[in-house]
């Protein structure tokens, strides 16, 4: 992980921020103590699923208990 001055990435934050890679960081340092730790988070792969996006998707033909009969023993 790089090392760089407060007033380092103060001036150069785009240039900065644009030549991380995913996962990578970068620790600000003020007087030689470390006081910031700038790391580029990985872009998400997908949009959160939005709940109902597939609504009206599913049609129920029929609704009867009959496929259920073989099933009858492990229900309670």
């Amino acid at each position: 992980m790089a090392t760089i001055t407060l007033q380092e990435a103060q001036a150069n934050l785009a240039e900065l921020v644009h030549a991380l890679a995913p996962g990578e960081g970068v620790t600000i340092t003020e007087n030689d103590q470390p006081i910031a730790r700038l790391v580029m988070v990985a872009p998400a792969d997908s949009p959160r699923p939005v709940p109902g996006r597939c609504r009206g998707m599913l049609t129920i033909i029929a609704e009867d208990d009959e496929h259920l009969v073989d099933w009858a023993e492990y229900m309670p």
